[in-house]
């Protein structure tokens, strides 16, 4: 939960779920990406996509790249930008310090007889 306030307080700009997962996807999984490819992934639209994609090229942290060998192909690429937004985002998880568990014992130790209780 801090590491979301001190986002929030950072002033970066606000993503939807749909654009972190959309700009996670591309920098984490190996391309190239499509539009269509992306769409099927995040099971959405190929619209949804498009809008999401609008917003993180104006933000710079994705752009569109024709394909050079088939000119109707477009790839998603990835930008020194995007990167730089994510190493800062990674920071803010990173820097808050990780709530301890409540751990319940295994199912097998929960029976009477395995905690000592006849």
């Amino acid at each position: 939960m801090a590491a979301l306030v001190d986002y929030v307080r950072s002033g970066e700009p606000d993503l939807t779920n749909r654009q972190m997962a959309l700009l996670l996807f591309v920098y984490l999984t190996p391309g190239p990406h499509t539009v269509r490819g992306l769409a099927r992934v995040l099971n959405v639209s190929k619209p949804v996509v498009t809008r999401a994609l609008n917003r993180l090229g104006s933000l710079g942290y994705l752009r569109r790249q024709r394909d050079d060998t088939d000119k109707r192909n477009i790839f998603i690429a990835q930008t020194s930008e995007g990167a730089d937004f994510l190493e800062e985002f990674g920071q803010f998880i990173g820097d808050t310090e990780q709530p301890t568990p409540r751990r319940r014992p295994a199912p097998e130790l929960r029976s009477a007889g395995a905690l000592g209780r006849d």
